[in-house]
């Protein structure tokens, strides 16, 4: 419980410049507004869009709030605030289902562009599975970036997981193979599997996803699957247009959003969600195996609200 605790402490610090960016302007809209004309709802729209939520969420949030203010013949701005937050609340839920890849025989492929924190989530996700009482494996299949296998076994390593692979140049396709005959032999519970991040060759890297796809399913077709995109939540809009490529190049289950410490476009997260119709099944605020965590949309809302 000291964890949770410390963690929306964290994230409640990190929120800090979004909070700064979106509610400081909220809250001056509901204290300068009379009253609750169109002229305020444009003006809660601007913030939202400004503040990264995205012209989609922002607006499903605003239709959600003007039926309640009619429902409840709501006259007086400051009134609104707490229907604002449910309504944010509402666009980020994350249904039970999303984590059911926990707690049973997964393959969990982490994708990404190079950078965004990838090889740290994949470690941070051994540790917090490892620590669930779950057999894992890791699997290096970014055999492109030089200190990629490195820097993944030293994480392996602080998670006490075996990882395969990990040799730079190596064919990813064969490093998968090697990793889903591994667990299929290990009785493995989860393989994550770290995948190299390159987009600007489209074509290379969804041949390579493919090759990876089909290997498993011929090898391993019983096995849940997962494909977790991590984002970084400081590039704002930008992780919405990675997380739109990757989703061409293959199905989406879920984001990892991270860096959330200290980014002013943390209404990112918002956005993606509706956006994408995938949802943020974790959140990291830092560099410790601690620091990612599930995604608690009640949290995260109250934690940028500062409620």
């Amino acid at each position: 419980m000291e964890e949770k605790k410390g963690f929306f402490a964290r994230l409640k610090e990190g929120l800090t410049k979004t909070r700064d960016n979106i509610v400081r302007g909220i809250d001056s809209v509901f204290s300068g507004f009379s009253s609750i004309d169109e002229e305020f709802y444009e003006e809660l729209e601007e913030i939202l869009i400004m503040g990264d939520l995205g012209v989609n969420a922002t607006a499903q949030i605003l239709e959600r709030l003007r039926e309640q203010v009619r429902e409840q013949h709501i006259k007086e701005p400051a009134d609104c605030r707490q229907l604002l937050v449910d309504s944010i609340k509402e666009q980020m839920r994350v249904e039970e289902t999303a984590y059911e890849f926990e707690n049973r025989q997964s393959i969990v492929m982490v994708i990404g562009v190079n950078g965004v924190g990838k090889t740290t989530s994949v470690g941070k996700l051994a540790g917090r599975l490892k620590a669930q009482g779950r057999k894992v494996l890791i699997a290096a299949a970014d055999t492109f970036r030089a200190a990629a296998g490195d820097q993944l076994a030293e994480w392996a390593r602080r998670a006490d997981v075996p990882m395969i692979g990990g040799k730079e140049g190596a064919d990813p396709a064969s490093v998968v193979f090697d990793a889903v005959s591994a667990a299929r032999a290990r009785g493995v519970d989860v393989l994550l599997i770290d995948t190299a991040g390159r987009l600007h060759n489209k074509k290379n890297l969804m041949e390579e996803l493919r090759k990876m796809n089909r290997i498993i399913d011929r090898e391993f077709p019983g096995a849940h699957r997962e494909n977790l995109i991590v984002l970084d939540g400081t590039t704002g809009q930008n992780a919405l247009v990675q997380a739109r490529e990757f989703g061409d190049v293959t199905d989406l289950s879920g984001i990892i959003l991270t860096k959330m410490d200290g980014t002013a476009k943390g209404g990112i997260a918002v956005a993606i969600q509706s956006e994408l119709n995938v949802p943020v099944k974790y959140i990291g605020v830092g560099e410790s195996m601690e620091d990612l965590q599930k995604f608690d949309p009640e949290e995260f809302v109250n934690a940028l609200f500062d409620v």
